[in-house]
């Protein structure tokens, strides 16, 4: 694994550690098919949250937040769909956000939950 992946599923960690204490319930990590992959799948309550984690050290490449592009959106709308479908789910669902930032040293500065990120569809 390379520093980025490490980065990345380090700041995966830190999101479920996040929105478990806000009472979610982690279901699953990584999940991929034929669309692309998803975070973290979690549910609170009867519904199912598809959640894209963002991780950033220092600002060289933006905030967290920026990377959330209209093409990732989109693919993420379909990657929740596909599990959905494939899971045989027929559920309220949404695609969130959680922004983890931390300083060039490797510092957690923020780590921020962000509900309903693809909103239009």
């Amino acid at each position: 694994m390379n520093e980025r992946q490490t980065l990345g599923r380090w700041g995966e960690s830190l999101a479920a550690i996040h929105l478990e204490a806000k009472g979610y319930q982690i279901v699953t990590r990584n999940w991929r098919c034929q669309y692309g992959e998803v975070d973290l799948v979690a549910k609170t309550g009867s519904e199912w949250v598809f959640v894209e984690v963002k991780t950033r050290r220092g600002q060289a490449m933006g905030a967290p937040e920026e990377a959330l592009t209209a093409a990732k959106q989109r693919k993420m709308v379909a990657v929740a769909e596909e599990y959905l479908l494939a899971h045989n789910l027929d559920a309220d669902w949404r695609v969130d956000l959680v922004a983890v930032e931390l300083d060039s040293g490797g510092k957690l500065l923020r780590c921020d939950h962000i509900p309903n990120v693809v909103l239009g569809w």
